[in-house]
């Protein structure tokens, strides 16, 4: 693995855990608050950078195939919580985590297995 795509990889990686732990204090929050806009699809994003962490850590081959469906589910997840974001910090900060994984995962798509 040449230098830049290690730096690729470990750019995700960071991305990855940001949006983990925006997702999981934004679906907290609104479960707390009881709105329950946003809950669920912070904790399905959560699940799926969790996975695509996993597989960039570990270079496995099929890492551009969860970088793609991450891409999909931070970019949903990001839509959800911007009608929010003027009002609550942590949609705010959830959409912006979201975006920046995107941003970074999408470099791996085009490395897809399948």
């Amino acid at each position: 693995m040449i230098d830049s795509e290690h730096h690729h990889i470990e750019e995700s990686i960071a991305a990855c855990k940001a949006a983990i732990e925006a997702c999981q204090s934004c679906a907290a929050e609104d479960i707390r608050m009881a709105t329950n806009v946003c809950a669920l699809i912070c904790l399905d994003c959560a699940d799926i950078c969790t996975a695509t962490l996993h597989t960039l850590a570990r270079h496995s081959i099929h890492h551009g195939d969860f970088c793609a469906i991450c891409v999909h589910i931070c970019r949903a997840c990001a839509a959800v919580c911007a009608p929010h974001a003027q009002v609550h910090e942590h949609c705010r900060r959830c959409m912006e985590a979201c975006e920046q994984c995107a941003a970074q995962c999408v470099k791996h798509v085009k490395e897809r297995h399948i």
